[in-house]
């Protein structure tokens, strides 16, 4: 019975050493750009947008290609997001073939 106890443990310790890093992965930010950094999105750990930067001279381009180039940086940011929590996994972990979009069980 030993041996299920011990696993029990084990897992309660990786659960609570998940849960530090879900924390950890939410206060991360990183930054995609599009255009020659005429648009910037910041992005969150938990993937929620904090800002969209819009610069002047980008204002001046028609309506279509300024959503593109919205889009473009969003989705410069999640890959980056991506790569940045599978990093930090992998630092906690140890383990070297989670995927990018890794999602946690809690």
């Amino acid at each position: 019975m030993t041996d299920f106890t011990d696993m029990l443990s084990k897992a309660k310790k990786m659960q609570e050493r998940m849960k530090e890093v879900q924390k950890t992965l939410e206060n991360i930010e990183v930054e995609g750009t599009a255009g020659g950094d005429l648009v910037k999105v910041v992005l969150r750990g938990d993937y929620e947008m904090k800002s969209i930067l819009v610069t002047e001279k980008a204002k001046n381009e028609k309506r279509e290609i300024i959503n593109d180039l919205i889009i473009a940086a969003h989705n410069d940011a999640k890959e980056k997001l991506k790569k940045k929590t599978s990093e930090e996994l992998l630092k906690v972990s140890g383990a070297s073939n989670l995927p990018f979009d890794f999602k946690l069980p809690f």
